[in-house]
């Protein structure tokens, strides 16, 4: 069990690294888009319950209006 714990802590991890790495070349904008898409994609998974059209619908307002922000 504790081998398990640890190789996902270490997989997490290394997935953490790349996908920081991705945002290297992103514009201002698009690193808000990003941010918004994020928080947004949280935000409606927590208003409805985990629904799956809650997520995405959150995540598209949210990109939406990270998008306008970085303006």
């Amino acid at each position: 069990m504790k081998k398990n714990h640890s190789f996902s802590l270490i997989a997490l991890i290394s997935v953490l690294l790349i996908s920081l790495s991705g945002c290297s070349g992103m514009s201002t904008r698009d690193k808000s888009t990003a941010v918004g898409a994020g928080i947004g994609a949280v935000t409606g998974a927590v208003l409805t319950g985990g629904s799956a059209v809650g997520t995405v619908g959150g995540a598209a307002v949210g990109g939406v209006i990270g998008n306008q922000v970085g303006k």
